[in-house]
């Protein structure tokens, strides 16, 4: 009679089949008593609600059938340009973002200008709130009537939150680059290959994989931030609210509007939640995939 031996670093609990059976029923069990007490939460709570005096004008107002299913298309047909603007706002802070981390990472002193103009940039938009750099840049650029310079408020509002977000994102790579072990970058060194070639195959790979994360938690973020463009004027799916709401006197627009952003950050979260869930275990197995 041959035995199969356990993979190395598999936990002792699992490695007996009878115990594996008796810790997947006690899973089922865990689950079973959550979803339980989930449920009996849900029930207390919508029966207390719903037992408020008010409750009959707050549904009326903010819960109506009728007006979600009549305002929905209209801000699902707005809700592509915050896709639009999510699109490409994402791409280019990454980019904006990595270019800072590096250059403020740079100790060569002829690179000391560029290191100050990277601060400063980024103190200043962590500084001032996403909405006012809406406000400054989506009524101040056109404003100044140059030759060239784009009118579109959505233009501006999209690079107010490539400008706002890149300054954040940016700190987020430069924290991932510092917590690379200075050992990497001296073998690396040692083998021959120059800064650029160590930042480029050894620390980035490293420090962007530490940073998905927050990354992702970001981005999430940005895809509701996406709605203040509309303070610029653009038919997005706020604006569409605010008019859907403003025309019936009634909130349930807005209620919508929230669910389909919902709708779009619950799945990024979830995953999200899912790369941290795999890099921590990849972590507590020594690294191995």
């Amino acid at each position: 009679m041959t035995t199969t031996r356990p993979a190395p670093g598999t936990p002792i609990a699992y490695r007996d089949p009878e115990r594996q059976a008796l810790a997947r029923r006690a899973a089922r069990r865990n689950a079973l008593v959550g979803m339980a007490s989930l449920v009996a939460f849900v029930v207390v709570v919508s029966f207390l609600v719903s037992r408020t005096p008010g409750w009959p004008a707050v549904q009326e107002t903010f819960f109506s059938a009728e007006q979600f299913t009549e305002s929905l298309p209209g801000l699902l047909e707005a809700f592509l340009l915050n896709i639009k603007i999510f699109l490409i706002a994402e791409p280019l802070i990454l980019v904006f973002s990595l270019v800072i981390a590096l250059t403020r990472t740079l100790r060569a002193p002829i690179f000391l200008p560029l290191r100050v103009v990277a601060t400063i940039y980024v103190d200043v938009f962590r500084g001032i709130p996403t909405i006012l750099v809406i406000f400054l840049l989506g009524f101040g650029m056109p404003a100044l009537r140059l030759q060239g310079v784009p009118s579109d408020p959505v233009f501006w509002g999209t690079t107010a939150l490539i400008l706002s977000y890149s300054a954040y994102v940016a700190e987020v790579f430069r924290a991932g680059i510092g917590s690379v072990h200075p050992s990497q970058r001296m073998a690396a060194r040692s083998l021959g290959l120059s800064v650029w070639q160590t930042n480029r195959y050894v620390v980035l790979p490293q420090a962007v994989r530490n940073v998905v994360p927050p990354l992702l938690n970001d981005f999430i973020s940005l895809q509701k931030d996406t709605a203040l463009v509309s303070v610029l004027g653009p038919i997005e799916v706020l604006r569409q609210a605010q008019i859907d709401a403003s025309s019936t006197f009634n909130y349930t627009p807005y209620v919508a509007a929230a669910v389909i952003f919902i709708a779009l950050t619950i799945p990024m979260t979830r995953f999200a939640d899912w790369v941290q869930a795999r890099m921590a275990r990849r972590q507590r197995a020594g690294g191995v995939a």
